[in-house]
């Protein structure tokens, strides 16, 4: 097996930053959520949801024009870009200058949808994370692989892991596969599963918190939400990776004894990330 760091309580407690007393919204990063399509606008709710639950100064969400008046009643604390085009993402246009991107949640592999993505990411410099369909276009258009920022983050469930690095026989195949894919494009990939593990190039690191409840619709859209959060604060993005799927697995670690694991939904995740931060005995 290769050498692996655990990602423990004393662990985060090195990376995570205590916000200063005289903070103010301005200076706690401006995180940009493209998400979001007819049918799948709850990916885009829950996404922007968690980045300002966990501490984003201000989080505009990119979506299309059918998701205006869900967005707005669902999350008023977000502000809203939307699309000229009705049910899916055709275009990315927006005039913010945010400190960190989150693609890909609800947003599906329409053709208008993939061209959209493509051209985003040709001219894209933002730190970034990409998951669910926003990795499914990846994996159909590899070559734009090279185009990503240094140490992206992209977040695939096993499945979508699979359509990126091709398929595996073994879990030391499957790990092999992911450390070169890591090194050759410069990316962070977090594989996520039970448990979750994080490569960053040659560095492998393991998370220890999260239970069976985390296997529910929309935990990986509120996943994408809490990394983008704490990279939009500046925090390195292998930093803003670990310190994500840390909290985002002690939130149904915490909830367990009041939920169970059946009830325990992906909006709970975000009820419970107060309690998660508390837990590192910071206010």
């Amino acid at each position: 097996m290769k050498s692996v760091k655990t990602i423990d309580k004393n662990e985060i407690l090195k990376r995570y930053k205590v916000i200063s007393p005289t903070t103010h919204k301005g200076i706690q990063g401006h995180a940009l959520l493209i998400a979001g399509s007819y049918g799948k606008m709850g990916a885009a709710v829950l996404a922007t949801k968690s980045c300002i639950k966990s501490g984003c100064g201000l989080v505009t969400a990119f979506i299309p024009k059918c998701g205006y008046p869900v967005m707005q009643i669902a999350n008023p604390e977000v502000m809203v870009y939307t699309d000229d085009v009705e049910k899916r993402i055709s275009t990315i246009n927006f005039s913010i200058q945010p400190d960190a991107v989150g693609l890909g949640p609800g947003i599906g592999t329409s053709f208008q949808t993939q061209k959209a993505v493509l051209k985003f990411l040709r001219n894209n410099h933002y730190p970034m994370v990409i998951d669910a369909d926003g990795l499914n276009i990846l994996s159909k258009n590899k070559e734009s692989l090279t185009f990503l920022p240094p140490k992206t983050i992209l977040t695939p469930h096993l499945k979508e892991l699979q359509r990126l690095i091709g398929e595996w026989h073994t879990e030391d195949e499957k790990i092999d596969l992911t450390l070169s894919f890591s090194k050759k494009y410069n990316v962070i990939v977090v594989v996520k599963g039970a448990p979750t593990y994080i490569i960053d190039g040659s560095t492998m690191y393991k998370n220890t918190t999260g239970n069976a409840a985390l296997a529910t619709a929309g935990s990986g859209d509120v996943l994408t939400g809490i990394i983008t959060s704490f990279l939009a604060q500046s925090y390195p993005p292998i930093d803003a990776a670990i310190l994500g799927v840390y909290l985002h697995g002690l939130t149904a670690d915490i909830a367990l004894p009041e939920t169970g694991i059946q009830s325990f939904i992906a909006s709970d995740i975000i009820k419970y990330l107060g309690n998660a931060f508390l837990s590192l005995g910071t206010p």
